[in-house]
């Protein structure tokens, strides 16, 4: 029988990771209070106001909407979450930083709209992939509809470019797909094309070639490029255990790069320890556990494939950033969800939860 109520333990993991994100952003933020080039403190509240205050309103009135409605509009919301990524390239209304154009511009508040996009191609994707009731998957009804959307988005992010943005979606739509049913042997196949398309921009991008050094010998060129690794691990390292506490990091003044954005993990970690980022993992895969618990519980196939996309979408986001800090991957432009400065990035992923939990009100629990 459907419950009618919100999972309690996914209500917790999300209560909990918004009160410990706000709590590191904000003792981040401290290591920038002495600079006169930047307002931490209009920083701080526009994180408050438009991410934590206007992400749980947007959570609120979207848990109350039916799911089954985003599955009749899904294709009129990724027309339109891809057109309003388009608008970057717009004279006026797109804004360059560090060599990429991805954020739109009004007046003093920017965002990027490729957080909406992911939304939109995970709602598609379900609803196409929801469409058979075959099982396994054919090719057609699979693989076939990721493979297109995936070329659509990969274009747009690629012009801009956000390959890591690129990487995360298309592990969370192979994530999709698997949880649709489809034939291994088509999922081996689409591993295969994207790899084979990563090694080709790893050729043709410089700045992927490097990162890949850097990677591979993080004490490659330890002044430029692997500067950020350097610093992020020598935070992370005096951390120690217990960590210095809150507010007291030392590498957030002045030595680790982007203190309050990609490199804020390796402030929580000198600050709160091995202990709390270890915490702070298990609040992750609690999170993601409970996730999936509901997908298992969701009414229909739709229900059950745009859980599991948002929440693989915000786990694997999550876990691309601490990776890359603690040396295991890459560098990436990701941001810790949930930590990281951007009032829209979590005020969107407060509005995909909110689908959640409307479809957790109408999952089967015995």
């Amino acid at each position: 029988m459907a419950s009618h109520r919100t999972d309690k333990g996914f209500f917790f993991s999300v209560a909990a990771l918004v009160l410990v994100g706000l709590t590191v952003f904000i003792s981040a933020s401290m290591g920038l209070w002495a600079r006169v080039d930047i307002d931490a403190g209009n920083l701080v509240v526009k994180q408050i106001v438009v991410g934590v205050v206007g992400g749980l309103i947007a959570l609120n009135i979207i848990s109350r909407i039916p799911y089954k409605i985003w599955r009749i509009y899904s294709p009129l919301i990724f027309l339109a979450t891809a057109c309003v990524t388009l608008l970057v390239f717009a004279p006026g209304l797109g804004f360059s930083h560090g060599g990429a154009t991805r954020w739109l511009s009004f007046g003093n508040f920017t965002f990027q709209p490729s957080e909406f996009l992911k939304v939109g191609f995970i709602l598609y994707l379900a609803a196409l992939l929801s469409k058979s009731r075959k099982h396994p998957l054919s090719f057609a009804d699979g693989a076939f509809p990721f493979l297109c959307l995936s070329a659509i988005v990969g274009a747009i992010l690629i012009a801009q470019p956000d390959i890591d943005t690129i990487a995360v979606l298309l592990f969370t739509g192979l994530s999709m797909l698997v949880a649709s049913g489809a034939k291994w042997r088509h999922i081996f196949l689409i591993v295969f094309v994207g790899l084979l398309g990563f090694t080709v921009l790893a050729y043709s991008k410089p700045y992927i070639t490097e990162r890949l050094l850097i990677f591979v010998n993080s004490d490659r060129d330890s002044l430029g490029s692997g500067y950020q690794i350097q610093q992020s691990l020598i935070a992370i390292g005096s951390g120690g255990l217990f960590g210095r506490g809150f507010g007291q990091s030392v590498q957030k003044f002045g030595s680790l790069p982007e203190p309050i954005g990609d490199s804020i993990f390796s402030v929580a970690a000198e600050e709160f320890g091995f202990l709390g980022s270890v915490g702070f993992i298990f609040l992750l895969v609690f999170f993601l556990s409970r996730g999936l618990f509901i997908a298992r519980k969701a009414p229909d196939s739709f229900g059950r494939l745009t859980v599991v996309g948002i929440v693989i979408l915000i786990v694997s986001q999550s876990f691309v950033n601490i990776g890359a800090m603690l040396g295991l991957l890459p560098l990436s432009g990701i941001p810790l969800l949930f930590v990281s400065q951007g009032g829209t990035s979590l005020l969107t992923t407060l509005a995909q939860i909110g689908i959640v939990f409307n479809i957790s009100r109408h999952s089967h629990y015995k």
